[in-house]
């Protein structure tokens, strides 16, 4: 949500910079995610100043060209060449002087500096209005009036004053705050002063020459229902004071008509609608539901089937407009509307939610009505908004307010008491402090009696119905910042399963984080496309988008999404781990499977100048799985390739039939369904079955050998589709006491071996423990498994 700093001041007196409002909004709940500087026009008009020319000279070289003498308000004269074919002595006109930067209409911006034109001086620039981004005109120099003042800053003379935009994440609890009004009450209350609410005193009903009959079918869709007409207003292009305001956050002006509810809406947060008053069939208005599959064509051209829960404004025909989320295309304003019917209503939060996401359709008044509105402000609103239509395009009213009320809402009974506000908030504040916050929001005390307080929470409150509630709303207010924090912990010794699974994982996390991984944490919701399997996907029943609609099968694609975001961004040389888990539905059962990812992509490190440029390969991500099981003490595991749809080639460790970890390279059409063309490798920790093997896992103390390993080495011709992991157990099983490690390294595959062979370069390693080998011993033992690999892998010795 954005707010602006200017209009925010409009509803509360304050001297509080935008930063310092800023950390104060932040501080209680509305979170300012950005403050942004904003200027009417691009450069602001800065550096720019109003001159007097004093004197005006032909050029002596140049026959287009006036050497000019200009007052800018310093003891000097600034003598300025002028190509404008309308300068003339005695001018008040725009000047930018020596080091400003100018930015035009076309044209890339330019600094002014000290130059010779010709050969004369020139230390400036008398300014066209198209040169300074004010007009279209370069017809000449801009002349001001006589009696504009010399030297004062252009900015304020075409009162081009700057603004702040606030970037607010808004909480989905927090609808009471979707508006500059709503934002401005809780500064106020923060700030224990008062707001001002617009001016609607000169609101009246000039005749009664447009009379719309009104009638609310379904009451509880529609508790409230307020609207008048406005005849003989002209549609057109709005004042730049409106749009200005519109554009300052992020709202592209249409005309007159849409600009002025729409800036109600942003004011008052209360949503409007305006028909075009001639397309009203039978001068009648209905709201209604509609029958299942009436097709109703919006305001984006598009066809849509209601449905029979849909909440329909309606004429005497037909549905006109979607309630509360979006217009029909053929009862909207237009260039030819003359007479209007202005609509302000309180909608059924639930109803509008559920249509909004039926049609997946999200507007700005969808978003605030389904969170929910103040069914106080319709009247206010609707007479603001008329208001402003008389101000921006004429015409008057022409119908009394019809105001559809017939149950009107409460507001919230909640009681309270200081006690347990003060244990809740866990600090000793005085009860008069937090009576004071209290009535500040707005919120009435019905009455008091030993220490418990009844009251009365306005209906804009919709999340405040309870006492924890008021409770929150006294601690944001009071500070979060000001909660002293204890220098004693008490705590009881408590019983925790071994391995700790924190403990675990910190550990895990903590080796990552030392070379060079950073941890991300990805949205558990995805699409139902990244799904693997879908008959085990988790539907969300009220998802927020079509891209947000299932629980995620597992951390690959997310992560994917984050790989993509920042190779867009030229940040391609990633490494990057996340724990979280996997859900999926198995037969009438839900089930959460917590993982673990490591994902590797792009440059394993930087191009220096003493060594090039090289990319991350599968064998770097081997490297960094079999650290994570060294360091979790794990071994006596088995290794195979994996044939996995998930994988385009990889390998897994396993023990039994439960898979410790898979890993490999992700296949080319994950990458394409997130538009990645660089290589990317990952493995995918089963988390659960980790922690289970170190449970199981006994860790075993050996004294330091007191005699030599000794080392061996062969070089094997054998099968391409012979594995290392064939060779490494035809060795273990040949010998299984001497034995302490196989390795290979060297690999050749050429055309100087036959075909369908590779060669293998093997060491191995013997030790034994209590005595030093023999060569007699060593012999016997490589013969054997020589032996044993020429009969059992065909190897043959180089």
């Amino acid at each position: 949500m954005k707010i602006s700093y200017s209009w925010l001041k409009q509803f509360i007196q304050t001297d509080k910079t935008p930063q310092e409002i800023s950390l104060i909004l932040t501080d209680i709940g509305l979170e300012v995610e950005s403050l942004e500087k904003v200027q009417p026009i691009v450069g602001g008009l800065e550096g720019l100043v109003i001159g007097h020319v004093v004197e005006c000279a032909q050029h002596p070289n140049a026959d287009r060209l006036r050497v000019t003498k200009v007052n800018v308000g310093d003891d000097e004269l600034l003598q300025i060449v002028c190509g404008a074919p309308n300068v003339a002595a005695g001018q008040k006109v725009v000047v930018a002087t020596v080091g400003t930067t100018v930015y035009p209409n076309e044209g890339e911006p330019f600094k002014i500096n000290k130059s010779k034109i010709r050969g004369e001086a020139s230390e400036g620039m008398i300014c066209a209005e198209d040169e300074i981004g004010l007009g279209a005109s370069h017809a000449g120099i801009m002349v001001l009036p006589e009696d504009t003042q010399i030297g004062m800053a252009a900015k304020t003379y075409f009162k081009m004053d700057d603004d702040f935009m606030f970037e607010i994440g808004l909480t989905p609890n927090r609808a009471d705050a979707a508006s500059h009004l709503g934002v401005a009450r809780d500064l106020a209350a923060y700030l224990r002063t008062s707001y001002q609410m617009p001016d609607v005193t000169a609101f009246a009903v000039a005749n009664e020459n447009l009379p719309i009959a009104v009638k609310v079918e379904d009451t509880e869709a529609c508790p409230r229902y307020s609207s008048v007409s406005i005849s003989g207003v002209t549609v057109k292009s709005s004042p730049d004071w409106l749009k200005d305001k519109l554009k300052v956050i992020g709202i592209r002006p249409i005309n007159n008509i849409v600009d002025a509810t729409n800036y109600v809406l942003h004011e008052l947060g209360q949503p409007l609608h305006a028909f075009d008053a001639d397309q009203i069939k039978g001068k009648q208005v209905i709201v209604k539901k509609c029958d299942e599959g009436t097709p109703f064509v919006t305001l984006d051209g598009i066809e849509r089937k209601l449905s029979a829960d849909d909440l329909m404004i309606c004429d005497a025909e037909g549905p006109m407009c979607i309630a509360g989320v979006f217009g029909g295309k053929n009862s909207g304003v237009s260039e030819q509307t003359t007479n209007i019917f202005l609509e302000s209503a309180y909608f059924n939060a639930v109803s509008v939610r559920k249509t909004s996401k039926r049609h997946a359709l999200k507007t700005d008044a969808s978003f605030r009505f389904e969170r929910g509105t103040d069914p106080e402000m319709t009247i206010v609103a609707l007479k603001r908004a008329a208001l402003l239509i008389k101000e921006v395009a004429g015409g008057e009213v022409s119908s009394s307010v019809s105001d559809i009320y017939p149950v009107p809402t409460k507001p919230f009974d909640v009681e309270v008491s200081y006690s347990n506000i003060v244990k809740l908030i866990g600090q000793d504040i005085p009860s008069e402090e937090i009576k004071s916050i209290i009535l500040a929001l707005g919120i009435e005390v019905a009455s008091e009696n030993e220490g418990v307080l009844n009251l009365k929470v306005p209906a804009y409150k919709v999340d405040v119905t309870r006492e924890c509630d008021v409770t929150e709303e006294v601690l944001r207010i009071y500070g979060y910042n000001n909660i002293q924090i204890p220098t004693k912990v008490n705590a009881s010794l408590a019983y925790t399963a071994k391995p700790n699974k924190e403990n675990v994982q910190n550990l895990v996390a903590d080796m990552l984080t030392a070379n060079g991984f950073l941890e991300i944490w990805c949205n558990s919701l995805t699409r139902l496309a990244y799904s693997k399997n879908p008959a085990e996907a988790v539907h969300i029943l009220n998802p927020l988008s079509s891209d947000l609609n299932v629980m995620r099968q597992q951390l690959l694609q997310p992560a994917l999404e984050s790989v993509a975001y920042n190779q867009n961004r030229k940040n391609a040389d990633l490494k990057l781990y996340e724990f979280g888990k996997t859900y999926h539905l198995i037969g009438d059962q839900y089930v959460e499977r917590p993982r673990l990812l490591v994902l590797l992509s792009g440059a394993k490190q930087s191009e220096q100048w003493n060594h090039a440029k090289a990319s991350n390969s599968f064998y770097n991500l081997k490297a960094t799985v079999d650290a994570i099981i060294g360091r979790l003490g794990l071994a006596n595991f088995q290794t195979d390739e994996i044939k996995d749809e998930n994988f385009a080639y990889g390998l897994k460790y396993f023990r039994g039939a439960q898979t410790l970890v898979s890993f490999g390279a992700v296949t080319s059409t994950d990458k394409k369904q997130v538009g990645i063309d660089k290589d990317v490798f990952y493995a995918d920790f089963d988390w659960a079955v980790l922690l289970d093997a170190i449970r199981k896992n006994k860790i075993v103390n050996k004294d330091v050998p007191k005699y030599p390993a000794v080392r061996r080495d062969l070089s094997l011709l054998i099968d391409e589709q012979l594995t290392f992991d064939v060779l490494k157990g035809i060795a273990f099983k040949t010998e299984k006491k001497l034995l302490k490690d196989v390795q290979v390294f060297d690999v050749y595959q050429g055309d100087k071996l036959p075909e369908g062979k590779k060669s293998y370069a093997l060491s191995f390693t013997l030790q034994d423990e209590e005595q030093t080998l023999t060569d007699k011993q060593i012999d016997a033992i490589m013969q054997k498994i020589i032996t044993n690999l020429a009969q059992q892998a065909k190897a043959e010795i180089r």
